[in-house]
């Protein structure tokens, strides 16, 4: 989902972030254009807090920040340098960010201060490792996309413990490209990701933490987003969301699958995700996430010609669509449990 390709993968986009030296913004009230369409049904917002990323042309780098699904209360998290692709904590206590200039450090930061309270040491010389794809449900372990340093054998998924950085242990192998982590089962047995080949992506799959047990869940008639997206998890355990396009030449749009690939079915929205790229009246749906108790879903939505995205949320049936920020270069959402759980 949130990952170090991205920061290849995603640099026309990233591009259009907030620049990490603006001064960060301590409160914002919903904007009123956001509740003036009509096409935009009203939408019962569910509790927690979201985090996104903010990007400016001019830095090629993205700030971190947090609000609430109504899009009150903006904040910043990091109050200097960038936060790039947060994660939240499955208690709400911690987010997960890659930021101060080293992508390859894990950085925790507290939700309340905005301000890095760890960072873990890389684990193991041999390996490049870019770990915050997802925590395990405990919040004890978190996933990391691996590279070997030498030998592509070891390129694959692995995981460490978020206390100290220890406890390295490996999911998957990919000698011949890499594989993408994103959300653990809620169970905390298995892992949705998206493995590539020549930068591409060739499906999604859930895996055993073991490695045994591959099945594929992705759409074999679309074409899957390439920019690093693997799936996120639904709160009860049953349906993951996966994002394709129909070619090329068309936007991407949010597919919910169950979890054993079964019965894929597109997220429809008014107005509607997907269209041309040529069609002024369509727009791109990704990155999107489960609200904490899977009634709604957060999302990215730009506009047909790419110039504008923004966060929104929607009703888990696709009804109620809602624009939570209106910052124009707003991606990589993620909802958290907030206030943390004691």
């Amino acid at each position: 989902m949130r990952r170090p390709f991205f920061l290849v993968a995603l640099l026309p986009t990233v591009v259009m972030l907030a620049a990490c030296g603006s001064p960060p913004v301590e409160s914002q009230a919903p904007s009123d254009a956001r509740h003036s369409d009509p096409a935009l049904g009203s939408v019962a917002t569910s509790n927690g807090r979201i985090v996104f990323m903010r990007g400016d042309p001019s830095q090629e780098t993205g700030v971190a920040y947090t609000v609430d699904p109504d899009g009150s209360d903006e904040r910043r998290l990091v109050p200097e340098g960038n936060s790039e692709f947060p994660t939240w904590s499955p208690d709400g206590t911690e987010i997960h960010v890659f930021c101060c200039g080293d992508g390859m450090v894990a950085h925790f930061v507290d939700p309340d201060t905005g301000e890095v309270v760890r960072a873990l040491p890389q684990p193991d010389p041999s390996l490049e490792l870019y770990c915050g794809g997802s925590w395990s449900p405990d919040g004890k372990r978190i996933s990391c996309e691996g590279f070997g340093v030498e030998a592509p054998s070891l390129n694959g998924i692995y995981t460490i413990r978020t206390s100290d950085g220890g406890g390295l242990r490996r999911i998957t192998s990919t000698p011949d490209g890499f594989d993408a982590p994103a959300d653990f089962s809620p169970d905390g047995e298995r892992l949705v990701f998206t493995r590539f080949v020549d930068d591409e992506p060739v499906g999604v799959f859930v895996t055993e933490l073991d490695g045994s047990g591959l099945v594929q869940v992705s759409l074999p008639d679309l074409m899957l987003d390439d920019t690093g997206f693997a799936g996120s998890w639904s709160p009860d355990g049953s349906q993951i969301l996966v994002v394709a396009r129909a070619s090329e030449d068309d936007h991407k749009e949010i597919w919910i699958v169950d979890a054993d690939g079964g019965s894929p079915r597109r997220l429809e929205m008014t107005p509607a995700c997907g269209g041309s790229f040529s069609d002024a009246s369509s727009a791109g749906c990704y990155s999107p996430e489960w609200s904490p108790d899977g009634s709604m879903i957060v999302f990215t939505r730009s506009s047909w010609d790419g110039k504008t995205e923004n966060i929104y949320i929607v009703n888990a049936d696709g009804t109620g669509l809602q624009q939570v920020t209106d910052g124009g270069a707003d991606d990589n959402p993620d909802w958290g449990t907030y206030p943390p759980v004691t």
